[in-house]
């Protein structure tokens, strides 16, 4: 006698040895349905269920999960064909549900019209217990594979994206470093650029910008003024005001800091170019140092216009001393529409006193 081959070697799709695949059997006869079960019991096949109701079946089908159906095509009320539709309306595309379709029907188009959509393979009746088998096992070999093949590529994603954040969050620490490096030689304290960066992603909130854009915001913001290594400390430390040529120098910081961050593949090095060279633009077009005027100025350097500017007043600096933070407030409202986007200084002004000031 033939041995049939069963459920031995099945995989689980998270790669252990051991669940037991599940098969579901629709046919309205219900002795095809008991010559079937029995038929997969008999070599091992321990989890199937069986109905006679097609209207049941969908419903088992989603209680069930089956990793095979066997499904009869003719069937009162509601036929194979509908029944196969429903299955794959809820099964996402690219899992490989197979669908064993059994049939007396030998005419080419209910079997073509089948297969277009999404049976796997036919089983004609009356069937022979052993081919029945022999289909199922292979079925779910191919099966097995495929959910093994899943699980792979899904460990492959998760290293692949722990390494990504590994890299990025090297990166950000270096960003981080030559952002303090740049800050220390006009701020012994170093706090400027987080105070920027802090107040500078609480206006992105305020504005209801998507939290992934406040997030890089945040990250780049210290970056701001990073062209500053490359202004001379007797400009950039000189008490009082600078002169013209001076001023000319000093500007360059931004077309310098643009040149450091320049040519960046990520979107975090990419937006801190952005803000490098433009959070000294105006809105009226009289910033520098491509004179852009009103939302032709990237939004995030207009956001930064507001939070840099309104540190240096609340804080010493070798030319000036700190203005109290009302005064302060009022000297950004001065120039609203003039060097800063209306909209980010309202943003501002909303903002609760504890909000609009980092110690």
């Amino acid at each position: 006698m033939l041995a049939l081959p069963g459920a031995e070697g099945w995989a689980t799709p998270d790669g252990a040895e051991g669940r037991a695949p599940r098969i579901l059997v629709v046919d309205d006869d219900s002795s095809n349905v008991r010559l079937l079960t029995r038929s997969l019991h008999r070599v091992g096949f321990s989890e199937v269920e069986g109905t006679t109701d097609p209207f049941q079946a969908f419903r088992l089908f989603c209680s069930f999960s089956p990793d095979l159906i066997l499904l009869d095509l003719h069937m009162p009320g509601l036929d194979g064909m509908s029944l196969l539709e429903q299955v794959r309306a809820v099964t996402p595309p690219d899992a490989f549900l197979p669908i064993l379709i059994i049939t007396g029907d030998l005419r080419p188009e209910p079997r073509r019209e089948a297969l277009a959509r999404g049976a796997t393979d036919f089983l004609i009746k009356p069937f022979d217990p052993i081919e029945v088998v022999l289909r199922v096992r292979n079925i779910l070999a191919t099966r097995a594979l495929h959910l093994m093949l899943q699980y792979q590529n899904r460990r492959l994603e998760n290293r692949v994206a722990a390494r990504t954040r590994e890299l990025e969050q090297a990166q950000l620490e270096g960003l981080e470093r030559l952002a303090v490096a740049a800050e220390f030689r006009d701020d012994t304290t170093g706090r400027h650029t987080i105070r920027v960066a802090t107040l500078a992603a609480t206006l992105a909130e305020a504005l209801h910008l998507p939290a992934a854009n406040v997030d890089l915001i945040r990250k780049a913001a210290p970056l701001h003024d990073v062209g500053k290594i490359g202004v001379p400390d007797q400009i950039l430390l000189k008490p009082g005001a600078l002169s013209l040529d001076e001023a000319q120098v000093m500007r360059t910081h931004a077309t310098i800091g643009a040149r450091i961050l320049g040519g960046g593949r990520s979107m975090l090095m990419q937006m801190a170019e952005r803000i490098a060279r433009s959070h000294h633009e105006r809105w009226d077009g009289t910033g520098y140092p491509d004179h852009l005027a009103g939302e032709a100025i990237p939004l995030e350097a207009r956001v930064i216009a507001v939070a840099d500017s309104f540190d240096a007043l609340t804080h010493t600096r070798p030319y000036r001393t700190a203005l109290p933070l009302e005064r302060a407030r009022k000297e950004i409202v001065a120039y609203q529409g003039r060097y800063y986007d209306p909209t980010v200084v309202e943003a501002f002004l909303a903002l609760p006193e504890a909000q609009s000031i980092v110690g």
